[in-house]
């Protein structure tokens, strides 16, 4: 009876002693959760810089940074953190295992400049094809390119007249339609028709016609 009772006192104590093991274990491995914040500023800038990358790549989990380069969201101890934007080299920050629950960073961004060298586009595969090409040309003469025809004072006026209003006649139009308008919204509007000057250029206008007939 005293060796079962032995026995049954053994094995319990090897329970509780396995037990305890396994619970320090896990408490051990057992990381803490913490609330990370800060701010990402430029190299220059006052404000924080929006849109920054703040991310675990090993868990696999981040955010990124509000419009005035504030950002906040959990980690755990020992985690790995990349900050990165486009055009600003990258920053890593470990959290450290006595960090506090709450803990508040301030990161700084330095630009990423990249020099490319200078690129010439041509249709020619060497300068000297182009040299080449430049200098076989068959150019015609100064007279011959121009037409003489073409600068007749009449046939540039017909064109002036007939030729329709491009995009830009069409809106400065519009504008001076709009002006007059407005100003006009409050004025006595005159019929030309009532008005003897005009009769006595047009009558002015009719003998002079007669005349060169």
């Amino acid at each position: 009876m005293k060796k079962n009772q032995q026995r049954l006192l053994f094995a319990l104590a090897l329970t509780l002693t396995v037990l305890g093991g396994l619970q320090t274990a896990e408490a051990q491995t057992r990381k803490r959760v913490i609330q990370l914040s800060g701010v990402i500023l430029g190299e220059d800038s006052v404000s924080g810089i929006p849109g920054v990358h703040v991310y675990v790549p090993k868990a696999g989990r981040g955010t990124t940074s509000n419009g005035v380069g504030f950002f906040s969201m959990p980690v755990l101890v020992g985690d790995e953190i990349v900050i990165s934007s486009v055009g600003y080299q990258h920053r890593y920050f470990t959290v450290p295992d006595d960090a506090p629950e709450y803990q508040t960073i301030i990161v700084s961004l330095l630009q990423d400049t990249t020099m490319l060298p200078e690129v010439v586009v041509v249709p020619f595969p060497t300068e000297e094809i182009f040299k080449q090409a430049v200098l076989a040309l068959n150019l015609p003469a100064e007279d011959a390119r121009i037409d003489k025809k073409n600068l007749n004072d009449e046939l540039l006026a017909l064109m002036l007249k007939t030729t329709p209003m491009d995009g830009y006649q069409n809106q400065r139009y519009y504008l001076n339609q709009w002006a007059s308008s407005t100003s006009d919204k409050f004025q006595p509007v005159t019929n030309p028709f009532l008005n003897p000057f005009n009769w006595v250029k047009f009558f002015n206008s009719l003998k002079k016609d007669k005349k060169k007939k």
